[in-house]
């Protein structure tokens, strides 16, 4: 891996087109560039067979496509496959090309098959800010920013990307915290000179970073998705430290001023602890905090990790709190859990790579 070329994957049809006018190259080579890497997925420079020879050896003196293969895969018995991909961010980048193998950092990308639907759940940081009491990857504390390449290789490098239908920012970081790096990538994703996908086939989750939310919802289509976890403020700041500068209530009522009634959806993440946050008076404070707000609300099993002691809920009381609040206007399901052999849930692969290397 070179980290001293710059990368051709993550720029936009017009940076391409910015880029080739400062190499001397006519503006329609930008273009060509551009089918070449998210039409084709190519690995080198070398395969953009409609640019001269010339061109590409320019190209290729100062830049790579920047495609990197995953390091390393679990397979679940369901099959959900997890995934260990490298990464160039800026913050360690000038480290590691400089020999330090400590300095390589890794993120987790998770494909979960299912019927005719295949899910994939990208990361956008190493580490995390947020540092939630029950998230693995928060554990590992903040070591930096993924790029739009980063991102975006966790798409273009994977072994099923012909089988996906959706794609979910859930996996480690908070997606608002490198916000420009996500719009970059769903705007590449979205775009007819990129991938031509519809926004609806997007997701990109957040604890609730107000100002970076804001923005979100104003230049993006994609769906949004929220950490909820709890509707009471002393109880997720408990969980979640966050809650101190973004309130959960402020997120809603910042949420209740876009329209959700028709393409776009809007729902809210909720891990079951059992006797914690599972109880029908947590329902009824969930149903007065999102009332007037088109949403759904997702329960999540909580599977334990390492070191964290919080219980899991029992099927009965998820159940019971999917039908109360279902039946009371919020539409509600518990997502199934996949890949538990395999640990699927973030932080836990890569937390065991950086061990390695320790």
């Amino acid at each position: 891996m070179n980290n001293r070329k710059k990368v051709l994957m993550g720029l936009s049809v017009s940076q391409l087109k910015e880029l080739v006018k400062q190499l001397g190259m006519p503006a329609f080579t930008g273009g060509q560039i551009a089918k070449w890497l998210y039409d084709k997925h190519v690995k080198s420079i070398d395969e953009m067979t409609n640019l001269s020879k010339a061109n590409r050896e320019r190209l290729a003196e100062d830049f790579c496509v920047g495609a990197m293969e995953p390091l390393h895969c679990q397979r679940s018995v369901d099959g959900t496959v997890k995934y260990l991909f490298p990464v160039r961010c800026s913050e360690f980048a000038d480290s590691a090309e400089n020999g330090d193998n400590k300095a390589q950092k890794f993120v987790e990308t998770v494909f979960i098959p299912d019927g005719d639907r295949g899910t994939l759940c990208v990361s956008s940081q190493v580490g995390c800010k947020m540092n939630c009491l029950f998230c693995q990857t928060g554990k590992q504390g903040f070591e930096g920013s993924l790029t739009a390449a980063d991102i975006l290789n966790q798409i273009y490098s994977l072994p099923e990307r012909e089988l996906l239908t959706n794609i979910v920012f859930m996996g480690q970081g908070e997606p608002m915290d490198n916000l420009d790096s996500v719009l970059q990538v769903t705007n590449l994703l979205t775009s007819p000179d990129g991938y031509a996908w519809s926004p609806k086939r997007i997701t990109v989750s957040s604890v609730g970073v107000k100002s970076k939310l804001k923005r979100f919802l104003d230049e993006s289509e994609c769906h949004v998705a929220i950490s909820m976890h709890s509707p009471l403020h002393e109880q997720r700041l408990s969980l979640m430290p966050a809650e101190k500068a973004m309130p959960i209530a402020e997120t809603v009522e910042l949420l209740k001023q876009y329209d959700f009634t028709h393409q776009r959806r809007c729902s809210f993440e909720y891990i079951c602890f059992g006797g914690l946050n599972d109880s029908l008076t947590h329902a009824k404070e969930i149903i007065k905090l999102v009332e007037g707000l088109e949403c759904r609300v997702n329960l999540i099993r909580f599977h334990e990790i390492p070191d964290v002691d919080l219980p899991s809920a029992n099927e009965a009381r998820m159940e019971q709190l999917r039908d109360y609040l279902t039946q009371h206007g919020v539409f509600t399901t518990i997502r199934a859990s996949r890949g538990q052999d395999i640990f699927a849930a973030c932080g836990l692969l890569s937390t065991a790579q950086k061990s390695q290397q320790s």
